[in-house]
């Protein structure tokens, strides 16, 4: 962390990342900062510290009266109750009728359909003029040999009157991450003014989770491996979803690089008109940087912690709190906070006005030694969040299911993903990280205009159903 290359813009100072100071100053004293905090270290601690000794005393009020729902907090630790099932016989049984009579469709068909109501393929334009691409057929084909990971070759082969010198010509000129990321954008935003999607979620959660994929052949050598998977080398999607189950940004990421740094990506640089207000993760997808992050730049982060009765709670004097003393940790050093608030001000603003990206900054911050005032400053803050977040976690049994049923949503996608992504049993041989990355977002791009077909097609079978008589 305290090593650079001069001249290098991988490796640079970490200064050199962030906003320039008399920018960032000017930003403050004009009070313009993108952040819902306040630039006061005082007034912003006095104001969270009240809310976790309010939540402190209420936890520790329901442990010793053990009125805390579906979880149990005592000398020998907590356990929590797994959630029932919330969706009635009802809701099942008209899901079948509904899918009974949704028609099957070829992917080619189903492809050519959804680009007739969104025009999706506009999107895909000519690198040198901007201009849209007019063979939508040979498009959509080279979108499907990304998102099936058959490759440009296989493809031709496989498609009458296609040759692979087309595909690769369309490929070179009309497909980019941007085009992807804006034709994305088209289908994620179709979904959201969809009336029956509107029953799925308002668009205001999301989750994340990281998909990995083996690789084989030559670009075995550009795999990473992670004991977490076994000794194959492989790479991971790491793909964020909707609360309408619309997939709206996906990344390529090392298999041995924690999820957590880059969750806040997908959240600040997608090209939809979502507006993401909270978002869920599994174990992975949390550290305390992260979970300081997010409240800065104003997400309410709610990840999924598996060893959850493992984890400390963060607290000003341990001795108030007795029925939790199972949980309690170590003190918050409030000292670190005010010391370098305004450094962690300044990192906040640099990511959300786009001066650096997140995942970069989570990188250059978990590299640091130990002693870098910066980095455990925003630990430090992590922590007071986690702590809240963690008693809000055993009082609520509403944020839980919310949890539950965000990540449930990315598994559903991860299992069509699946489904879609088969050629080679999903192995892939691309040995760069643009091919990886086409192969990730086509992925993307198909899956979400399946999740629209269906949606679609839904709501047409619903009304059918409606108009028979059935309780819809």
């Amino acid at each position: 962390g305290d090593m650079w290359v001069e001249g290098s813009r991988q490796f640079k100072d970490f200064e050199e990342y962030l906003l320039p100071k008399d920018r960032f100053e000017t930003l403050r004293d004009s009070k313009c900062l993108p952040l819902s905090v306040s630039v006061d270290a005082t007034t912003y601690l006095d104001e969270r510290l009240a809310l976790l000794e309010q939540q402190l005393t209420t936890v520790n009020t329901m442990a010793e009266t053990q009125t805390l729902t579906e979880a149990t907090l005592t000398e020998a630790g907590l356990k929590i109750a797994p959630l029932p099932g919330a969706v009635p016989a009802e809701a099942e049984t008209l899901m079948q009728k509904a899918y009974a009579l949704l028609p099957h469709v070829r992917i080619t068909e189903l492809l050519q359909e959804v680009d007739e109501w969104t025009q999706f393929s506009r999107h895909f334009t000519h690198l040198k003029d901007g201009v849209p691409v007019n063979d939508t057929t040979l498009l959509l084909t080279t979108v499907l040999a990304d998102a099936i990971n058959l490759g440009l070759t296989k493809m031709a082969k496989a498609s009458r009157g296609i040759t692979t010198a087309r595909l690769s010509w369309l490929q070179a000129w009309y497909i980019r991450d941007y085009t992807y990321e804006t034709a994305l954008a088209e289908l994620v935003n179709a979904q959201l003014r969809h009336p029956l999607a509107a029953h799925w979620g308002d668009g205001s959660t999301s989750s994340s989770d990281g998909q990995r994929f083996r690789v084989g052949g030559q670009a075995g050598m550009t795999g990473h491996i992670n004991p977490k998977y076994g000794s194959d080398p492989g790479t991971i999607f790491y793909t964020h979803i909707s609360d309408q189950y619309t997939p709206f940004y996906t990344q390529v990421i090392h298999s041995n690089v924690r999820d957590a740094t880059y969750v806040l990506d997908g959240l600040l640089y997608h090209e939809s008109e979502l507006r993401i207000k909270e978002h869920y993760t599994d174990t992975a997808g949390f550290t305390d940087h992260v979970f300081a992050l997010m409240h800065l730049l104003d997400f309410r982060f709610a990840p999924r912690i598996r060893d959850l009765a493992d984890k400390r709670l963060y607290v000003l004097q341990p001795k108030h709190y007795p029925a939790l003393s199972a949980l309690v940790g170590s003190t918050l050093n409030l000292k670190l906070i005010r010391d370098h608030w305004q450094d962690i001000l300044r990192l906040a603003t640099s990511i959300r006005k786009g001066t650096v990206t997140a995942s970069l900054m989570l990188r250059k911050l978990g590299s640091y030694p130990r002693q870098n005032g910066l980095s455990l400053a925003l630990r430090e803050l992590g922590r007071m969040e986690r702590t809240l977040f963690t008693l809000e976690w055993l009082q609520s049994p509403d944020l839980r299911r919310r949890v539950q049923n965000g990540l449930n949503k990315g598994e559903a996608r991860n299992a069509l993903a699946r489904a879609v992504f088969f050629n080679r049993l999903g192995e892939m041989r691309d040995r760069t990280l643009e091919n990886q990355r086409h192969r990730a977002s086509g992925l993307n791009l198909v899956i979400a205009a399946i999740v629209f077909w269906n949606t679609v097609y839904l709501e047409r079978a619903l009304r059918t159903l409606k108009q028979h008589g059935e309780n819809v």
